[in-house]
């Protein structure tokens, strides 16, 4: 058997992390994971593209070159956190650093968190990433050549890939990744305002058409799309295809967009004028309510609500990416987001 470039651990093997999985896979890297505390689903997932399973987290440290952290944006830190834990009990070659690539979606300020976290801990180099886009696509998992498909990954820090001495240039050019700066935040930011429009979108159809089923609309809304908003009106169709094994996760990364924009995009509720005086519209030349102009936080915190909805209350909520039963047209996403609003 031909020697593997690399050794590369993935935490954890979701949609995301199977399709990178089977691209390094099908370029001769060796992929492991651990998967002790995961469902038998993920076991099958893992075991079916030749994911290697090791059985502790100090084992991945011990083997792996990279550890790429992909993982819903809520456990993003303790994904961190575990493998910090888990270097200061692994036996591992001193003088050989491991890369941890945080590819969560989560915002500039979490990222600085996690680099916080490994700040004593020298071995790891940190890198703040993001993925935009889907998983790669392989028409023939053992075949290389037949990738047809690879998102953008973003990555940011002091550190990069290509001072790696394990195929770390390879590597990068492989995962389509892009070094966009020497601080940690940035690559991370770029994907909390690139999922802001995609998802966001995803949000108001959710709520546009599910409102239109309820009133008994919903064709003529389909048809006034098709007519004077046609690429809008694909847009909306596949995004709320697309969306129900996802919803989940989207709660948590919503938040972290808020947190973004209100942080770095300087979208903080003015309902207190940010000084803790009142702003009233009046004093702009409006009535006398509150001003809400400028809630870029409360905006995203919305929207999450929306996919807590769908998540939590729906029968979408139930379905996972590869063995989908309900949401496969717009049309049914529409009518049981309807249902569950009657019993809400």
């Amino acid at each position: 058997m031909a020697k593997s470039l690399a050794t590369v651990g993935i935490l954890s093997i979701g949609d995301m992390g199977l399709g990178i999985a089977k691209l390094l896979i099908a370029n001769k890297y060796r992929v492991i994971t651990n998967v002790s505390d995961r469902s038998q689903d993920t076991h099958r997932r893992a075991r079916s593209a030749s994911v290697e399973l090791v059985p502790t987290d100090a084992a991945l440290v011990e083997q792996a070159d990279y550890i790429l952290s992909i993982v819903p944006p809520r456990d993003a830190f303790s994904i961190a956190s575990r493998i910090e834990a888990a270097s200061r009990s692994a036996q591992r070659q001193q003088s050989k650093p491991l890369y941890f690539l945080d590819l969560n979606a989560i915002s500039p300020a979490t990222s600085k968190t996690i680099a916080a976290r490994f700040s004593s801990t020298p071995t790891i180099r940190l890198l703040d990433g993001g993925i935009i886009g889907g998983p790669p696509k392989l028409t023939d998992p053992s075949d290389a050549a037949t990738c047809t498909y690879k998102p953008s990954i973003v990555v940011s820090g002091p550190h990069s890939l290509h001072e790696a001495s394990e195929g770390g240039q390879h590597l990068a050019q492989l995962l389509n990744m892009k070094h966009i700066s020497a601080e940690i935040g940035p690559a991370s930011g770029l994907k909390m305002c690139f999922a802001a429009m995609s998802k966001g979108f995803t949000a108001i159809a959710i709520e546009s058409f599910t409102t239109a089923e309820r009133m008994g609309v919903l064709p003529e809304l389909q048809a006034h799309l098709a007519e004077y908003n046609p690429s809008a009106g694909a847009s909306a169709a596949r995004g709320l295809v697309g969306m129900p094994p996802k919803a989940y996760r989207w709660v948590a990364e919503m938040e972290e967009i808020a947190r973004t924009m209100e942080e770095f995009g300087g979208f903080r509720s003015r309902r207190s004028g940010g000084d803790g005086d009142a702003v009233e519209d009046g004093e702009r030349g409006g009535g006398n309510k509150k001003s809400e102009e400028g809630r870029g936080g409360d905006l995203f915190r919305g929207v999450s609500d929306v996919y807590r909805f769908v998540a939590d209350e729906t029968r979408l909520g139930q379905e996972k990416t590869e063995s989908r039963q309900r949401g496969m047209t717009a049309e049914d996403v529409a009518a049981l987001c309807a249902e569950a609003m009657i019993d809400h």
